[in-house]
């Protein structure tokens, strides 16, 4: 198995190339600043994942990587909301998409955490 197969890390893989594309779209002065930001939140979150299941024969590890792929997604959520809250992402329809798939990848990565635990999910 490989980290390819899980699904968080397919959703993590999808949401960080979205969100790269729509950041393109921003106004210029927020290319460097939240632009930039969302971009390594949401790519933060992929490769958090991979470097947890590089760790996955430790379980703590494992589990404490997971935790920081959470973290950075709700960061990403942040940026986001950032970005439409002050206008600079206009589309809205673009924005509750996002906003949607990214409360997705939280609550699986969530439940992932929890099997791990749990050992539904062997760290081995």
């Amino acid at each position: 198995m490989s980290y390819r197969n899980l699904e968080i890390w397919q959703l993590a893989k999808e949401s960080a190339i979205e969100i790269h594309k729509m950041s393109l779209q921003l106004p210029k002065f927020e290319l460097f600043e939240e632009g930039q930001q969302i971009r390594r939140s949401s790519k933060s979150v992929r490769s958090t994942i991979v470097e947890g299941y590089g760790r996955r024969r430790y379980k703590n590890e494992f589990i404490r990587f997971l935790v920081y792929a959470q973290a950075s997604n709700d960061e990403t959520i942040d940026h986001l909301e950032i970005l439409f809250e002050t206008d600079s992402l206009t589309n809205e329809i673009w924005f509750k998409e996002l906003r949607e798939k990214l409360d997705i990848l939280g609550r699986k990565i969530n439940r992932f955490i929890q099997a791990v635990e749990s050992g539904h999910i062997s760290a081995k």
